[in-house]
């Protein structure tokens, strides 16, 4: 990412922990992913940010993706899971069973992601399948 990217993704980040809608930041990842396609973080953001939206299909592709770029993000693998869930699509066991070992190997990894599905669940209530991916790692 050059800068004017990492500007942009600092400063959705930064609306979006503000409490600005999913949403409101959706177009800017989407900009941010086409200027800096071979960059996981923007792409993991974005599957999350669909995923609030109930675009279980786009984030699926998205996610996907993320993981291709970066297999040890256990965020990406965690939206991964959640958009098979959505989609009723097959492998969520082997993408939770990752994040499992990552968090056995790591876990202090665990604060962030407990954060992420707690803001989830306050952003998304009533979000079955978050439920689900949340009791499969006990956070």
């Amino acid at each position: 990412m050059d800068s004017s990217q990492e500007s942009l993704f600092e400063q959705a980040m930064d609306r979006y922990q503000a409490g600005a809608s999913a949403a409101e930041i959706l177009p800017d990842f989407l900009r941010i992913t086409e200027s800096a396609p071979r960059q996981s973080a923007g792409w993991t953001c974005l599957a999350w940010l669909q995923l609030l939206c109930e675009q279980p299909e786009e984030a699926l592709r998205s996610a996907r993706f993320a993981v291709k770029l970066n297999p040890q993000d256990p965020q990406a693998r965690i939206n991964l899971s959640l958009a098979l869930l959505e989609t009723q699509s097959k492998g969520v066991r082997d993408h939770i069973q990752v994040v499992q070992q990552v968090l056995a190997m790591a876990p202090q990894v665990a604060e962030d992601l407990k954060g992420s599905l707690d803001d989830g669940q306050q952003r998304r209530p009533d979000w079955a399948a978050l439920e689900k991916v949340r009791a499969w790692l006990t956070l």
